[in-house]
């Protein structure tokens, strides 16, 4: 099937887009991935940058930039995000305990819906926080199915190891204790785009009194039936 529109430039630039949706390149990353000409990749970034299309994160690679989830919150196209409040709402209620979805975004994970435990002790994550994508279960389930070399990358200075990621890929959820913050527990499992690839991480968290050490043995199926209820609802929409 040809997927070119006959207008080359946009044809280029919709290419670099779509390499980035794998994560973070290299301009040496992005023409191999692309197959574009080094001059030509490196200028059609740069033009993408200056739109806010694309970004850069702490080592200078580029990203998707912030203006593509602009564009799509203002289209209403998010599906992810329009169906994320439900999903997480019951997820708390079921669990009682604060819930969250969380993106990557270069280095850092974001924070992008959350339903917060109403009363009582609680792990409170505002819509819009940045943490860290060395610490918590969350980040974990984002790094854990990379490729292998942004995976190895992703671990030095993580406060968890290839064998925890590799028990995550095994049962399909991660758990934390005191790993982000000191008290703090969580669960989180991956929510998948249509291609299969992850996309975002659900989480619940809250203190480890009532979580426990083993925070998964409670809570893994809950957490990890609010994800595949994303990953439906995502496979849905682009059918």
């Amino acid at each position: 099937m040809d997927n070119s529109s006959g207008v080359g430039v946009i044809d280029k630039a919709a290419t670099v887009l779509s390499a980035l949706e794998a994560g973070p390149a290299s301009l040496a990353e992005l023409v191999a991935a692309t197959q574009l000409a080094r001059p030509t990749a490196h200028r059609l970034a740069v033009a993408l940058e200056h739109h806010r299309l694309v970004s850069r994160d702490l080592q200078g690679r580029f990203v998707l930039g912030p203006r593509l989830a602009e564009l799509a919150a203002a289209a209403g196209e998010d599906r992810l995000l329009a169906t994320a409040g439900p999903v997480l709402s019951t997820l708390r209620d079921r669990t009682a305990e604060s819930a969250q979805l969380y993106r990557r975004q270069g280095d850092v994970r974001i924070c992008v819906a959350a339903a917060e435990r109403p009363i009582g002790l609680r792990d409170s994550i505002p819509v819009g926080a940045t943490l860290s994508m060395q610490a918590g279960s969350a980040a974990q389930v984002l790094l854990a199915w990379e490729e292998p070399d942004r995976l190895h990358l992703g671990l030095r200075g993580a406060r968890f190891s290839a064998t925890v990621l590799s028990g995550v890929r095994r049962r399909g959820w991660a758990q934390s204790v005191s790993e982000r913050e000191a008290g703090v527990a969580s669960v989180s499992a991956p929510v998948r785009g249509p291609s299969g690839r992850v996309v975002a991480a659900v989480s619940i968290s809250g203190p480890i009194e009532r979580l426990t050490r083993q925070p998964g043995r409670l809570h893994a199926p809950s957490v990890v039936n609010a994800a595949n209820a994303l990953t439906d609802s995502l496979a849905k929409s682009s059918v």
